[in-house]
């Protein structure tokens, strides 16, 4: 019988992430939804999203930090990877 692999601690570490990264992704969805029940437009909501977690980055990693992140996410904003019509094959 043929032995499964076992996952590397590497492997481990990126499925920590992940499983962390979906959680976030639930606590922030949860307090989206929370705004917009209060009323608070969308476009709020972000711009305050936005905000917090660029005062985080610059607190945990600096302005060079934060800097690096922000041109990381314009690569992935013009590669279409936060696009609604963006389909994961």
């Amino acid at each position: 019988m043929e032995r499964m692999m076992e996952p590397s601690l590497t492997d481990i570490d990126d499925m920590i992430v992940h499983e962390k990264m979906q959680a976030a992704l639930e606590h922030q969805s949860e307090a989206w939804a929370d705004g917009m029940a209060d009323g608070i437009e969308p476009e709020i909501i972000a711009d305050a999203a936005i905000a917090l977690a660029m005062r985080e980055t610059v607190r945990l990693h600096g302005e060079d930090g934060a800097e690096a992140m922000l041109n990381s996410l314009r690569e992935r904003v013009l590669a279409g990877e936060f696009s609604p019509q963006r389909t994961i094959q």
